[in-house]
């Protein structure tokens, strides 16, 4: 199974940043010199996923403080909350952005100028944001599990990833509405085209941005592992020699490398609580070693009629019940 880090997630926010800066600065110029209001809805655009790749790095770095009294299974989900903050700006200040700049463009044509600047800036911005897009596409294809890729996309558990999809989808959209409105802006002499350009481009934001919200919303209510995980997990722990039964656990995710599971098992007539506690650390280890980013444990056991013996429960008084954390 291949074995995911935060580098790695941070080297696609970070390449997706870089682009979106540069792209900013120079559709802003373009969009002063040819007077699209299509290209100036990109530049805003462009500079809004700039300022949301720096939140994403922001929510990362707070994830990762350790846990403590007020939070004790830690900060991970902050990137959850920080990720659903992008969604909100994206809406907000990207596709409100663009359907102001198209509804004034609209309301007020103004002539188009020479629109040659225009389309260099969109075949650059178009080949930086390409690079992004498939760099972000590639982490999320090697992350583990199996399906297409809208499977993989929808079941990831890391926004910092799919977040960067969205966005540089939307700005390759985004792109082909803006060449597509200066070229017909131009070709026809008519700047309301160039304006409906822009509301397109508001409408694409706003689809992007209730598409990432939906996904940290599911993020932020507690999504459970994959499939595949929680199958796994129950399979480890039905494997051992001394489990009759191993219930379908119950995951959490608490950050997009730190799963909670919460796992009842029934041991076999005869099993001391001596070797049940051995066996539970058997399955502890199993579990931890197939999904690393399993980091708490909470296994509930019981004997096969679901009552453990007095003599048991006060050999340990913790045999109902144990907490296990690295």
């Amino acid at each position: 199974m291949s074995r995911t880090s935060p580098s790695s997630s941070r080297i696609v926010v970070y390449a997706a940043a870089a682009a979106n800066l540069g792209i900013a600065a120079t559709k802003f110029v373009a969009a002063g010199v040819s007077g699209s209001s299509a290209m100036l809805s990109e530049a805003i655009h462009s500079l809004v996923d700039t300022g949301n790749e720096l939140l994403l790095l922001l929510g990362l770095k707070r994830s990762e403080r350790p846990a403590d009294e007020e939070f004790p299974f830690g900060y991970g989900k902050e990137l959850y909350f920080w990720s659903l903050i992008v969604a909100l700006l994206l809406f907000a200040a990207g596709g409100g952005m663009a359907f102001y700049e198209g509804i004034t463009h609209i309301l007020n044509p103004q002539p188009l100028e020479d629109p040659f600047w225009a389309y260099v800036v969109i075949a650059v911005a178009t080949a930086f944001e390409g690079a992004s897009f498939i760099i972000a596409v590639r982490e999320l294809r090697r992350r583990p599990g199996s399906g297409r890729f809208f499977q993989k996309f929808h079941r990831s558990k890391d926004p910092s990833v799919f977040t960067v999809v969205i966005e540089d989808l939307a700005a390759l959209l985004g792109l082909l509405v803006a060449f597509v409105g200066v070229f017909l802006g131009h070709l026809l002499n008519n700047p309301y085209i160039d304006g409906g350009a822009s509301l397109v481009i508001g409408i694409i934001l706003a689809a992007a941005a209730v598409a990432l919200a939906h996904e940290s919303r599911g993020l932020l209510i507690g999504e459970s592992a994959s499939p595949a995980i929680v199958a796994d997990i129950c399979a480890s722990a039905a494997r051992d020699p001394a489990v009759q039964r191993a219930h379908t656990p119950l995951t959490m995710h608490l950050g997009p490398r730190d799963i909670l599971v919460n796992l009842e098992i029934d041991f076999r007539e005869g099993v001391s609580a001596s070797e049940q506690l051995a066996a539970v650390g058997r399955i502890e280890e199993a579990i931890r070693k197939s999904h690393p980013a399993v980091r708490r444990i909470f296994i509930e056991a019981h004997r096969p009629e679901n009552a453990p013996r007095a003599a048991d429960v006060a050999l340990n008084p913790r045999f109902e019940e144990r907490r296990s954390a690295p």
